[in-house]
C-alpha cells in the first residue's frame, strides 16, 4: 500500500514538473518574442529618424546586409547595413559602425549616407562615456552630433576632419576631446568605406571583408 501511494505521489510530482516546465518554456518564448519585437521597433524608429519613410518605399529593416571591416568600421564582428530605395533606385544607406577608442570604451553609431556620398546624419546608439562630460554626443543632450549633417569626404577636406583644438572643423566641449575625436574618426572612416564599396553595398547580400590597403583616402 505504501509503495502504491509513493508511486502515485511520484507520478503526480512528475506530471506537475512537466506542466511547470511547459509553462516556463511558453513564458520564455513569449518574453523572447516580445523583447525581439521591442528591439526591432526601437531600431526601426532610429532608422526612420535618419531616413523618414517618405524618402523610400522599401522596408529598411528587411533590406539589410552585414559587412565586416575592422579597419574601417571599428568592429571585428559583422555590422548591419540598411539600404533605402525608391523603387529600384538607391536613395541612401545607414551603416552601423563603431568608434573603438572612446574615453570609456566603444561608441556605437548609426551613420546615414546619401547615395551621392553626403551624410544625412549620425546618431549615437550606445556608449559608456562619462555622464555630464562626454555624453554630449547624444542628440538628446546636445546638438553636437548635428555637425555631421551634409558633410562628405570633401566637405571638409580630409585634414580638417578633426576637432578645432587639433586644427580641424568640428567643435568639441572643453576638456572632453577624446570622445569627439573618436566619433569624428569613425564617421570619416565610414564615409571612406562607403565611397570604396557603394555599388556593392547596394547590390550584394553576403558578408564583406575589406582592408585599408584598397583605399586611396587613408
Amino acid at each position: 500500500m505504501i509503495g502504491r501511494n509513493m508511486s502515485i505521489a511520484a507520478a503526480i510530482l512528475g506530471g506537475f514538473a512537466v506542466i511547470c516546465a511547459g509553462a516556463v518554456g511558453l513564458t520564455y518564448d513569449s518574453t523572447r518574442l516580445q523583447i525581439e519585437d521591442n528591439e526591432r521597433a526601437a531600431r526601426v524608429a532610429a532608422l526612420h529618424e535618419l531616413i523618414p519613410p517618405a524618402l523610400h518605399d522599401n522596408d529598411l529593416y528587411l533590406d539589410a546586409i552585414n559587412v565586416t571591416s575592422p579597419e574601417w568600421l571599428g568592429s571585428k564582428k559583422a555590422v548591419p547595413v540598411y539600404r533605402a530605395r525608391m523603387g529600384e533606385t538607391p536613395v541612401a544607406i545607414i551603416m552601423g559602425t563603431e568608434a573603438p577608442d572612446g574615453y570609456n570604451g566603444t561608441i556605437k553609431l548609426l551613420v546615414a549616407i546619401r547615395y551621392s556620398g553626403e551624410l544625412v546624419g549620425v546618431r549615437v546608439v550606445a556608449h559608456k562615456e562619462t555622464p555630464g562630460l562626454g555624453d554630449y554626443i547624444e542628440l538628446e543632450r546636445s546638438p553636437w552630433i548635428k555637425q555631421f549633417d551634409g558633410r562628405s569626404l570633401t566637405n571638409p577636406d580630409k585634414k580638417l576632419w578633426q576637432v578645432k583644438k587639433d586644427g580641424g572643423a568640428f567643435d568639441s566641449n572643453t576638456g572632453a576631446t577624446i570622445t569627439p575625436r573618436a566619433v569624428i574618426k569613425a564617421v570619416h572612416h565610414t564615409l571612406t568605406y562607403y565611397h570604396e564599396h557603394r555599388d556593392r553595398l547596394f547590390a550584394r547580400t553576403e558578408v564583406q571583408s575589406s582592408s585599408k590597403e584598397s583605399s586611396q583616402h587613408e
